[in-house]
């Protein structure tokens, strides 16, 4: 795992252009600048190529859009593959309504993701899978997550992060787990979009999206487990702010103390 990408990207302090939503845009912006990476944020199409042009990742988050911004998504994820910058998707809920299915997956028909980053119901979806999602939580199913993640790695062409409580990173080949982290993601609502975020800031400074994806959760993951290690009780509020305060000074060496991977497959 290269997790000297952490270090790389904070002399870099790469700028990663956000459609992000409505929901979660201040803790995204937050998130990023916390890592060490720049965020812009834009809900016009008439800017897109220029600020595609500028930023050296493009995230593209689907918790909540409308008709027009729809329009904006698919033309700065088709500037992401024109320009050749690392596309990242959130496809949230995907798996619980059946519109937000049918938008992803005409976007994806659109343009090519580098990188997409959900829960269990959100990437089953985009796998075939059948699973019961629960709005924007993962649901239930009985399949088992890392081949779900295996799966959508190999119809959608990319690296595949499916985020939990055990994060599954898989490229379609080799599949990799990583255990830390903290039930206080689930009380906060941004972390996932932040980690989607944070993905995009590790995916500017390498090409290698498997490691990439790898590292990006490993720094999430440990951050917010150290956090809520020091916490008495479930506090989502102060755990919001903390998690902002120690991304920004995480090292690669605590990281690397409190490190859960399991290498699970490779074929």
């Amino acid at each position: 795992m290269q997790l000297e990408l952490l270090d790389q990207l904070r002399q870099e302090n790469p700028i990663v252009f956000n459609i992000s939503n409505f929901v979660t845009v201040q803790d995204v912006a937050n998130g990023i600048n916390s890592i060490g990476a720049s965020p812009i944020m834009s809900e016009e199409v008439k800017e897109a190529e220029e600020l595609v042009q500028m930023s050296a990742a493009v995230a593209l988050n689907l918790g909540a859009f409308t008709t027009q911004q729809i329009q904006q998504i698919r033309t700065v994820g088709q500037l992401a593959n024109q320009y050749q910058k690392p596309l990242i998707l959130d496809p949230v809920a995907v798996g619980a309504v059946k519109y937000r299915q049918n938008v992803v997956t005409g976007l994806l028909n659109d343009f090519q993701a580098d990188i997409i980053r959900g829960n269990a119901g959100e990437i089953a979806a985009l796998a075939g899978v059948d699973w019961h999602a629960k709005g924007i939580d993962a649901g239930s199913g009985e399949y088992d997550i890392a081949s779900i993640a295996k799966l959508c790695a190999q119809k959608q062409q990319c690296v595949v992060i499916l985020s939990g409580p055990i994060d599954v990173i898989s490229d379609g080949k080799q599949v990799v787990k990583i255990s830390n982290g903290t039930p206080l993601f689930q009380l906060h609502v941004g972390s996932g979009d932040m980690l989607t975020s944070i993905v995009g800031a590790f995916a500017a400074v390498s090409t290698d999206y498997f490691e990439v994806a790898q590292s990006a959760c490993a720094v999430f993951a440990t951050t917010g487990q150290l956090v809520a290690k020091h916490l008495n009780e479930e506090l989502p509020g102060s755990f919001a702010v903390k998690l902002l305060d120690k991304l920004h000074l995480i090292t690669v060496e605590q990281i690397q103390q409190s490190l859960q991977m399991e290498v699970i497959n490779n074929d």
